[in-house]
């Protein structure tokens, strides 16, 4: 059978099979043994009792079938892949523990007297809780919890709340260490530290749009964000400003005096010997001046210049924001100082997680055991999920389906960047209707070869995308899709995740109509990448 009927049969196929509820990773296992009986023995779908004398049945074990099996154990046994599981037990623990309840304590105190503040203060939590972790949907169920009822007490407008908490709470997509860039790396063969590198800055981006936009829309409409009553012998103006920087000097003098135990311990054991300071980042003596120095300026200004009870209090106010940026700084900052790969900074983060719930007096049995409980079955979902969709790709990708659509679409009349736009086409429309596991397995490994067979010049409007970095920025697009897919109707997953904690009066037709300012705050992100591609080779090597 030729491929361009498979593929139609594919595509009605898996349409059919989702639209009467077949979950993704069944489907796409039964479409693939489909597959590969219409290309390499289609005799069994007329006469199954031919079994046993084709090129699938006929030595079992061999042929298409060993190549399948071999793609997905790879696929499988790959060593980041664990990194999954310990970043959504990560996740888990913080969802339990009061870590991110303190944080939101802490950020709502220094903005609570700004017009939108308990809404900047969300996108802000939602930022560092995508840094620590990389999981979506906790974020959104977290965060409805905290700041929905906040909001909705100070009689903030309900479109704003839903909108704020859905919106931010889908950055761990783009914010390193996100678990759909660890896919995409998986299945491309991309390098995964370049990916979450080449993220940052697009991330970031995201996140500042949204920020901007509660400023103006509450600037312009001060009854959308009322502010809240003033509470007697609170700290204003300038006297919070004072008491912000005593604590970010506290906080600076800990983490400077932390780098210069570290530079110390590598002298005195002998690990600096014969190193030139490549080897071991921020660890050797070039380094202990500064944070020396570092040290010494922090105390100066906490002790003498802000004064000790200024200081006492700031850092009263602020040390909920201590344990996200330490954890913070153990997953992404031993990623990127070369000390551990992305598997093991995820296991340290989690044991940071449960070390720190530990000192709190908030770890038990009942924490781990839901926290694991809850990793088991969100793994349990994804890898399901990948055998399904892995051997699908496999099966269309053996039967010659990437070379057919590729040759398909490079041999249009399209330009290129008509090409890539009805890519973001297809990808946002399967976004609304399909979860994102099954979408990079499935579409990923068909697009990028078409991307990579496109002239790099033709690709964006300012600037040239290095020729290094097109797998990398690719994912980065990707990425912003799937921000866009988790606020998308009708299946949008972020709005079902609100719901489960949303108050009764608020409907799944009232959060979908809260998204309508985000989607577009999204696609502008989304066409900033497609304009400006070069905009993930700034932090790249």
């Amino acid at each position: 059978m030729d491929i361009g009927t498979i593929s139609l049969v594919l595509m009605l196929g898996l349409m059919v099979l989702l639209a009467i509820g077949m979950p993704l990773g069944f489907a796409s296992a039964i479409l693939a043994a489909l597959v590969l009986v219409m290309k390499f023995e289609p005799t069994l779908l007329a006469n199954p009792f031919t079994f046993g004398d084709g090129m699938l049945t006929g030595r079992p074990g061999s042929g298409p079938l060993n190549i399948l099996a071999q793609k997905i154990y790879g696929l499988l046994t790959d060593y980041v892949l664990i990194s999954i599981p310990l970043f959504i037990f990560m996740a888990s623990l913080l969802e339990r523990s009061g870590i991110a309840k303190d944080m939101y304590s802490s950020l709502n105190v220094w903005l609570n007297r700004t017009r939108g503040g308990i809404a900047i203060v969300t996108s802000i939590m939602a930022v560092i809780m995508a840094a620590m972790s990389g999981i979506i949907g906790g974020e959104v169920v977290l965060l409805g919890l905290i700041a929905l009822p906040q909001m909705l007490r100070l009689g903030y407008n309900q479109n704003l709340a839903i909108g704020t908490i859905c919106a931010s709470g889908c950055l761990g997509t783009m914010i390193p260490p996100s678990i759909v860039l660890i896919i995409y790396g998986l299945i491309t063969e991309t390098s995964i530290k370049a990916l979450f590198t080449a993220s940052f800055l697009p991330g970031f981006m995201l996140a500042s749009f949204i920020i901007i936009y509660i400023i103006v829309r509450t600037q312009l409409k001060p009854e959308d964000a009322p502010l809240p009553a003033p509470i007697e012998g609170e700290p204003r103006g300038r006297e919070k400003l004072m008491l912000f920087l005593a604590f970010l000097s506290r906080l600076v003098s800990g983490f400077s005096a932390f780098f210069l135990l570290r530079v110390l311990f590598f002298e005195f054991s002998g690990q600096n010997a014969g190193n030139t300071g490549a080897d071991i980042r921020f660890g050797t003596m070039d380094y202990a001046p500064w944070f020396g120095g570092a040290v010494l300026i922090t105390l100066v200004l906490s002790y003498f210049v802000f004064g000790r009870e200024r200081s006492r209090l700031g850092w009263k106010m602020g040390k909920g924001l201590v344990p996200p940026i330490i954890i913070i700084g153990v997953v992404l900052g031993s990623i990127y100082m070369g000390i551990t790969g992305i598997t093991e900074a995820a296991g340290m983060g989690a044991v940071a997680v449960l070390v720190m719930s530990a000192l709190r007096g908030e770890a038990s049995f009942d924490l781990v055991w839901d926290s694991l409980m809850r990793t088991l079955k969100s793994t349990g979902t994804i890898i399901w999920v990948t055998i399904g969709a892995a051997a699908l790709a496999g099966a269309y990708t053996i039967a010659g389906g990437p070379v057919f659509v590729a040759d398909l679409v490079v041999g249009s009349d399209l330009p290129s960047m008509g090409i890539i736009l009805l890519m973001m086409l297809i990808l946002l429309f399967m976004g609304a209707f399909m979860d994102w596991v099954g979408i990079v397995l499935l579409i990923i490994p068909v697009f990028l070869p078409i991307v990579q067979r496109l002239p790099i010049e033709d690709i964006g409007i300012f600037g040239e995308l290095n020729p290094r970095h097109l797998s990398i920025w690719f994912g980065v697009v990707f990425c912003m899709n799937m921000q866009v897919s988790f606020l998308s109707p009708p299946f949008g997953p972020a709005a079902f995740y609100l719901k489960s904690v949303a108050p009764a009066h608020i409907s799944l037709t009232d959060i979908f109509k809260g998204f309508l300012p985000f989607i577009c705050i999204q696609m502008a992100a989304l066409s900033v990448l497609l304009i400006w591609p070069p905009i993930v080779s700034i932090l790249l090597p």
